[in-house]
């Protein structure tokens, strides 16, 4: 079972690449699952419903986030009746949608998908991811003996933390959220394979996606700042695993960092 995974989709430069470059991607790898992190896909900062369906119309089968999902408000009831976008699992409960996918497709192949968010040095107040998992696990794990989760963290020392406590657990543990790729693919010992950060498809000549320009600026005044997209040297990054159906371990993980130019 071959799996896409891409990282953080920072606004409208990101999805028409995704769009443009995604489908034959899946063609030549031979992808079964595709998997994105929509949460800045609408002008950089959360995602409505134009972003999420235009990404799943380009060959994203199961769209997961994070604490950015709550900026557009039109996607909190888009959540609860649509399974393919996905929240952090460890906010309240009683929060719009869920935090967890139970995939299949026609050719009989299934995983499950958990989305959580960490603690450390994040804004929201949220309940522990590595109980969160631990709970969908028993609650969901037979969906699928193949187990994806997206922690979405600031800290790289939470994110490592969620790999080793998922080891032979999970299929594929991989980190979001600081939109810089990481170089430390690997597979574990137990056939996890783990990134702490899977980067971001947007802009490279930005600050995390955004406007150097804008963000340098605040960072001299300290004043409040409106954050604009970037344009400039777009790619997509990401990482493809392959996984054991049958068991559940991945076999091997490797990293993407694929171009794109605007007048493909």
């Amino acid at each position: 079972m071959r799996v896409l995974i891409l990282g953080d989709v920072v606004g409208r430069p990101a999805r028409r690449a995704i769009r443009d470059l995604v489908p034959s991607l899946i063609e030549r790898e031979g992808i079964d699952l595709a998997i994105a992190n929509a949460e800045n896909a609408a002008g950089g900062i959360g995602v409505d419903l134009k972003s999420a369906k235009e990404l799943l119309s380009s060959g994203v089968d199961v769209l997961t986030s994070g604490n950015h999902i709550w900026k557009k408000k039109e996607i909190y009831q888009y959540m609860d009746e649509h399974s393919e976008l996905i929240r952090p699992a460890n906010y309240p409960e009683g929060a719009p949608g869920r935090g967890w996918c139970a995939w299949q497709n026609d050719h009989g192949l299934n995983a499950l998908i958990i989305n959580v968010q960490g603690r450390v040095f994040m804004p929201n107040h949220v309940d522990d991811p590595f109980r969160s998992v631990d709970a969908i696990c028993r609650e969901r794990g037979q969906h699928s003996r193949v187990v994806i989760v997206d922690m979405h963290a600031e800290a790289t020392s939470e994110k490592n933390a969620m790999g080793w406590h998922l080891n032979g657990r999970a299929s594929i543990v991989f980190g979001t959220h600081t939109h810089v790729q990481t170089s430390d693919e690997r597979i574990l010992p137990g056939g996890t394979a783990y990134i702490t950060d899977v980067g971001m498809c947007g802009p490279l000549d930005s600050v995390i996606g955004m406007d150097k320009e804008t963000v340098i600026k605040g960072f001299l005044s300290q004043l409040p700042r409106q954050f604009e997209v970037a344009h400039e040297n777009v790619v997509l990054q990401g990482i493809i695993v392959d996984v054991d159906h049958d068991s559940g371990q991945a076999r091997e993980i490797t990293r993407l960092r694929i171009p794109w130019q605007a007048n493909q």
